[in-house]
């Protein structure tokens, strides 16, 4: 979209109070900028984004939180009730799953990883967010994973795979294998509140965190 007509529609938006629905512009960090400093500036032009309703009914954003130089990312959908009263990503019951996956089957702390979200707002009553949120929000997300630059992705649940990899397919036909996003390996499983309602597919995860570790080259615990 011509850069004028972009500004002329930003203004109008402004101005009318209404929210502006266009796709965000990546920026680049310059390379002298740490990881941890690129990562903050993000953070504080996220804090000032205004360009869909859900920062009206959210409490705080979620941006997201690990090791900058993470070689796993793990990205969810959006956050839930929990993480909006704390602004951390994956703390309520799935998170607590979440941290069990990492450190209990991967044999690492919560620290080493980094985990962020699709969406960095909360949509209302735990819904999907709708694609034009997600359009507004996956520039902050396509920004960190540049500034991590990740080895693997693992994508947690339906919205996340199907975002990142640009698909309609199930979650169950995309997990269990290696799939691209940017140049970095992605692996989709199901999303740890899935697991909660249907325990039986934790074994199905644990293949995928499996198969992870083995490109990595990490040693399996016990």
């Amino acid at each position: 979209m011509n850069g004028r007509i972009v500004q002329l529609l930003r203004e109008e938006a402004r101005w009318s109070g209404r929210f502006l629905i266009l796709p965000r512009e990546v920026v680049s960090m310059p390379k002298e900028v740490s990881k941890k400093e690129a990562l903050e500036e993000i953070r504080e032009r996220l804090e000032q984004c205004r360009c869909c309703p859900l920062c009206e009914t959210a409490r705080n954003i979620v941006f997201g939180e690990g090791d900058p130089d993470a070689d796993i990312m793990f990205i969810g959908e959006a956050p839930g009730a929990v993480e909006d009263k704390t602004g951390r990503p994956f703390v309520g019951p799935a998170g607590r799953l979440l941290t069990d996956i990492i450190e209990k089957g991967m044999g690492l702390k919560r620290g080493d990883v980094y985990i962020a979200n699709i969406a960095k707002c909360r949509p209302p009553e735990n819904r999907d967010p709708f694609p034009e949120e997600i359009a507004q929000c996956i520039g902050f997300l396509q920004e960190q994973i540049d500034v991590i630059s990740p080895r693997v992705i693992i994508a947690l649940g339906r919205i996340a795979a199907q975002t990142l990899l640009d698909t309609e397919a199930s979650i169950s036909s995309l997990r269990g294998k290696f799939h691209e996003y940017r140049g970095i390996k992605v692996m989709p499983t199901f999303h740890p509140s899935y697991l909660i309602h249907n325990p039986a597919k934790k074994r199905e995860v644990w293949e995928d965190i499996k198969h992870v570790m083995k490109h990595l080259g990490m040693t399996l615990p016990g």
